[in-house]
């Protein structure tokens, strides 16, 4: 099993059935992943922040939410996968610091990402089959490309599956 780490503002796609998209620590962060179950074909972004118009001078699509999901998805359908057969699952998106408020609005960067990718998949009609997002802890998202499960651990925690093998495989 080959394990592809996706640090802050990076994606990654595969469609070998050894990988396993993971990324570590996510905060405010979010960790969009994208799978194609059925072609055994999966991506994961660490997406940063919600706007790329804040940034200047433009930095890569996966750091912000607005340009990370096409940039994802394009990637995606290179390798193979059926658009209409994508799905996604959203982790990530804490409140890391006590100032702010937890409305979406103001200093709350967790809660705006999570915000701006969820719009992005509407935009793109990828349907979103589970999020594990919000409260204050940090927390790892694994894409497991053979079986299309996506599972989540929160800081201190146990991981949970957030969505299922694709139907005829098996978890190992």
């Amino acid at each position: 099993m080959a394990q592809m780490i996706v640090r802050m503002g990076e994606q990654a796609v595969s469609g070998v059935a050894d990988d396993v998209l993971v990324t570590i620590g996510l905060g405010s962060c979010i960790g969009l992943a994208i799978v194609d179950r059925a072609n055994r074909i999966g991506g994961l972004a660490h997406v940063v922040l919600p706007d790329s118009s804040e940034s200047q001078p433009p930095h890569p699509a996966p750091k912000f939410a607005d340009t990370a999901v096409p940039a994802l998805v394009e990637e995606l359908a290179a390798v193979g996968a059926n658009r209409a057969q994508l799905e996604a699952v959203l982790v990530g998106g804490a409140q890391m610091f006590g100032f702010g408020r937890q409305d979406g609005s103001g200093f709350d960067v967790g809660a705006r990402n999570d915000a701006a990718v969820t719009a992005a998949l509407e935009r793109a009609c990828i349907p979103l089959r589970a999020r594990a997002t919000g409260g204050n802890k940090g927390r790892t998202i694994r894409v497991d490309v053979r079986t299309g499960s996506i599972t989540v651990r929160e800081a201190g925690g146990t991981e949970q599956q957030l969505l299922a093998p694709a139907a005829g495989t098996r978890a190992e």
